[in-house]
């Protein structure tokens, strides 16, 4: 828009400049030789303005000679009485501004205006009432159409993202967009989200759901997660790339129900936050969860009917498990390339198992994610294997993580993959047990264990993982040898 108004300033070639040229020292010269009127003029112009409006005005005559191109004409004219058609009030009550506008330069920027004006419904009044528009909005919007000049901030994106839509104005709209997108932060995304699907905004949408799903534990801890819409809860709900433990996923839409019932003026009853959260409920995936986080949350929350809760805790507790109206499905929030480390050197045969689980203690020197450990499998050729595995915080004896699954084998010295749930959270220098408990025949192991591992990627990032025996019955895993020779994380 800005370069078309440029090259309109010049669309004659050579001879349009010189004239313009010489039309302005002409009217210069002019206005030296009868001073007295311009004087006149400019009292006629002033008194003209007051009569419209009470505006008062510095003397405006032959301003066009200041103004060197079409752009710096118009912009002139923005927010100014001289030679405007029209006003109107902006805001409600006592924060309504009159704003002074001009139709030409409104209907060629925005086709609404277009049709308010032009149209087989044109208005005839010379002052429109705008009282769901804010002034601030409306002058960034007039400003644009005006000049091009995009004049917008942290506290005036939204409602001027509002009216670019009410107006047409589809290159203001981009460049809130573009606004909001650089402003973008997990501590406001869930507030940005709202506002993308209240105006229809898919391309911000989408990159306010990346956020949530890269910085989930921040995004719910910020005061915008409490004021999102039911529909807008449901969305990211359903979203299989939240980076974040189930319970702590769960212990925020609770928070989400407190805060709807305020909304709603209705008391902080466990039936009222389920009647409140209608549909949300059964997209939490609390399948998902371990028996004790399950058993320190959902189920002494009373949001779940008792019925619920027993099923739950047989689903987590017996084979084989009864069917549950909850998604099962890992929400699998991982970037990046997947990796292993092997801390075994050789591969011998006959490890036993007598329901016992194999243990080893690791700490890691980065953030990690493992989602997964390589087993040894059978001796005795192709087997199936029951394996429960689990991911414990030693010092805390928390269990982050665990799943109770089978894997097959080919009866080859090869490692087996089995799979957590989803991801687990690694941090550094914090000491965690990786154990197994397998129910089969005997299997291979592995010897000549390494104490350190380190595992480079592709861009040069380090990862080192620290093996320590584990104390107490470990069914005789240890740093040399043993099982769980394998951990497949996520940089």
């Amino acid at each position: 828009m800005e370069a078309q108004c440029g090259g309109g300033g010049g669309g004659g070639g050579g001879g349009v400049a010189p004239n313009l040229e010489g039309q302005a020292s002409n009217m210069q010269a002019g206005a030296r030789m009868n001073a007295a009127a311009a004087a006149a003029a400019a009292a006629a112009v002033e008194n003209a303005g007051a009569a419209a409006g009470g505006l008062h005005r510095e003397p405006v005559y032959n301003w066009q000679a200041t103004k060197s191109s079409l752009k710096e004409r118009f912009a002139f004219l923005f927010n100014n009485e001289l030679l405007s058609d029209v006003r109107f009030v902006v805001g409600k009550g006592r924060q309504a501004q009159r704003i002074p506008a001009h139709k030409f330069v409104l209907a060629a920027g925005s086709a609404v205006f277009d049709a308010m004006f032009n149209g087989g419904m044109a208005t005839m009044s010379a002052e429109i009432e705008l009282p769901d528009v804010e002034p601030a909005a409306f002058l960034s919007l007039l400003r644009f159409l005006y000049s091009d000049e995009v004049h917008i901030g942290p506290e005036t994106v939204m409602t001027t993202l509002y009216t670019a839509k009410k107006y047409a104005v589809p290159a203001l709209e981009s460049h809130c967009v573009e606004f909001l997108t650089k402003h973008l932060r997990a501590d406001n995304a869930f507030m940005l989200l709202t506002q993308a699907r209240l105006f229809d905004e898919p391309q911000l949408a989408t990159l306010c759901f990346d956020t949530i799903d890269k910085s989930t534990a921040d995004a719910i801890n910020a005061e915008g997660f409490t004021d999102i819409d039911l529909d807008t809860l449901c969305a990211v709900l359903e979203r299989d790339t939240l980076g974040i433990r189930e319970s702590r996923l769960f212990g925020a839409v609770v928070r989400w129900a407190d805060a709807e019932c305020y909304r709603q003026q209705l008391p902080l009853t466990s039936e009222n936050k389920q009647k409140v959260l209608g549909k949300a409920l059964t997209l939490i995936r609390f399948p998902l969860m371990t028996v004790e986080e399950f058993a320190a949350g959902p189920a002494q929350s009373g949001i779940l009917f008792d019925r619920e809760v027993v099923n739950l805790f047989l689903h987590f507790t017996v084979n084989p498990k009864p069917r549950v109206e909850y998604i099962d499905r890992p929400r699998c929030c991982l970037r990046g390339k997947e990796c292993s480390i092997s801390r075994f050197q050789q591969v011998e045969s006959r490890w036993g198992y007598s329901g016992t689980s194999d243990r080893i203690r690791f700490n890691v020197n980065r953030r990690i994610s493992i989602v997964g450990f390589g087993l040894y499998g059978s001796i005795h050729g192709p087997t199936d294997y029951q394996v429960n595995i689990q991911i414990i915080e030693s010092d805390k004896n928390i269990t982050l993580g665990q799943n109770e699954t089978g894997f097959s084998c080919d009866g080859t010295a090869t490692k087996f993959r089995v799979m957590f749930k989803e991801p687990l959270e690694i941090l550094p220098n914090i000491s965690y047990t990786a154990c197994a408990t397998l129910k089969g025949p005997d299997s291979h192991y592995g010897t000549k264990g390494l104490k350190k591992v380190t595992q480079e990627s592709a861009t040069g990032t380090k990862t080192t993982f620290f093996f320590f025996s584990s104390p107490g019955n470990n069914n005789g895993t240890s740093v040399e040898d043993g099982q769980i020779p394998e951990i497949i994380y996520y940089n």
